[in-house]
Order: C-alpha cells, then structure tokens, then sequence
C-alpha cells in the first residue's frame, strides 16, 4: 500500500512539472507577442490598409524582430476585391526566409464587444504556426486581451489560448485559458471578447455568428481574481513562426479575416 502511495505521489508530481512547464512555456512565448508589437510598430513603414472601417498600420519591420523572431513582409498582409483582410506566412526564395504578417489599429479600442469572422483550417494548424488577435497598449506585460491560434511548438499542446495580461501597476497575475479544437464543420469560425471594467469573456464559434450559435468555447475572467486593463488600446492581428521556426510540414499558411467588429458598451 505504502509503494503504491509513492508511485502515485510521484506521478502526480511529474504531471504538475509537466503541466507548470507548459503554461510558462506559453506565457513566456505570450511575453514575446508583447514584446514584438512594440518592435513592429515602431520599426514599421508608414505603409496602411483600410479594412472593416478602421486604419491599420502594416508592420513591416528590417531584419529578424519578436515575435519568433522572425522576418516579416508588408505584401504578406492585404485586402481583397471582397473586403475581407489577408495574413500569409510564406517563403521568399529570394531573401530565403520564411516570413510573416501583422497589422495593427491606429485608432484604440475600449469597453465593448470584439468580434472577428476567420476563414482559415486553423483547427489544423501546424505546431509552429500562431495566429494572434487581440488588443495591447504597448507596454510589456501588461495591459492586453489575447486570443491565440496556437500550439507554441508542441503538437500535443492545446491550441485555442485566452490570456488576461494585468493592467499596470496591479500586482495580481496573468489569467489563462486553453483548450483543444478542430473545425469539423469546415473552415468558418467566429471569436470575440467582451470587455467591461470588471470582466473579459471570451468565446469562440462554429461558423459566422453574431449570437451563441454553434459555440464550442467560453471562458469568463474576472476581478479581483484577474487584473484587468482600463486602457482604450489598439488591435492586433499577426500570422508568425513559434521560434521563428519553419512549419514542420513546410508549407505555406493564410488566413482570411472577413471582418473585425467592434460594438461599444
């Protein structure tokens, strides 16, 4: 009985070690998202498109930069005859770089509901491949409402990432939410965040919707258990390399963001 107890013991440590592992892997990588939107957007041209109603900045940054790092392209984000914005991951023959995508709002974002229709087999995503949509304030480590396509290099990995980074000068930590998915419906799916003063809720949906349709993932942070941001802030949407590393299957990736809605409280 006694060595059946150690043996338990011991395995539950290991499966803590293992799981303590994996979520400071992933917010470490989160740390470098943050990061990266700073580099960006302050190393990026002046090059713009206009998509949904609003301005976004193309980040377009020289050499190898965060997150990843990794190289990126301002031709690899663009808007189609439809409306509907373009991120490509794809490698240059000619520079000989897998390379990337990012733009970023001029206008800041507050208390309302975020909504983004995606086209995209994100369900399928390679290990290497992180797909980001979320807002951030510019200062590292704080202040940012992320959802994240990705499994940070592990195949074994959850893939669908919420995370509550806290505001400024709140001293309570990060909050975190994965979950596995696949789109067996095709490659539709909806995702948002309700932001208020005191509570972020993330869903995620099967298919183009407005209301909860077809939901297949929720999860709701709140203060005081999670600091959350005040701070009207800019949106992101990036396509990027874990670890700047090539897709293990070495191939191309797109995706297809037919609108980014944006409803004020």
């Amino acid at each position: 009985m006694k060595r059946g107890f150690i043996i338990l013991l011991s395995l539950l440590q290991f499966t803590a070690f293992v799981a303590c592992n994996k979520n400071n892997s992933i917010l470490n990588n989160k740390a470098k998202v943050a990061v990266a939107s700073v580099d960006n957007a302050t190393s990026s041209t002046s090059t713009t498109l206009s998509f949904s109603g609003y301005t976004w900045n193309i980040s377009a940054p020289s050499g190898q930069v965060a997150p990843g790092p990794n190289y990126w392209n301002d031709s690899y984000a663009w808007v189609d005859v439809n409306g509907y914005l373009h991120l490509k991951i794809a490698y240059d023959s000619v520079t000989g770089h897998w390379e990337c995508a990012e733009v970023y709002s001029q206008q800041s974002f507050g208390y309302g509901t975020y909504q983004w229709q995606v086209e995209g087999a994100i369900g399928s995503f390679d290990k290497n491949i992180v797909f980001g949509i979320y807002d951030y304030s510019g200062n590292d480590g704080h202040d940012e409402m992320d959802i994240e396509i990705a499994r940070w290099g592990d195949s074994a990995w959850d893939n669908l990432n919420y995370t509550i980074w806290p505001a400024t000068g709140d001293t309570i930590g990060k909050g975190v939410y994965t979950a596995s998915f696949t789109t067996p419906g095709g490659d539709y799916t909806t995702h948002r965040f309700k932001r208020t003063s005191d509570s972020v809720k993330f869903q995620s949906l099967y298919g183009f919707q407005n209301g909860d349709t077809n939901q297949f993932q929720t999860a709701t942070f709140t203060k005081p258990g999670t600091a959350i941001s005040t701070l009207a802030m800019p949106i992101h949407m990036n396509l990027w390399l874990y670890d700047g590393l090539a897709p293990s299957d070495g191939n191309n990736v797109e995706v297809i963001i037919h609108s980014f809605t944006f409803t004020p409280l």
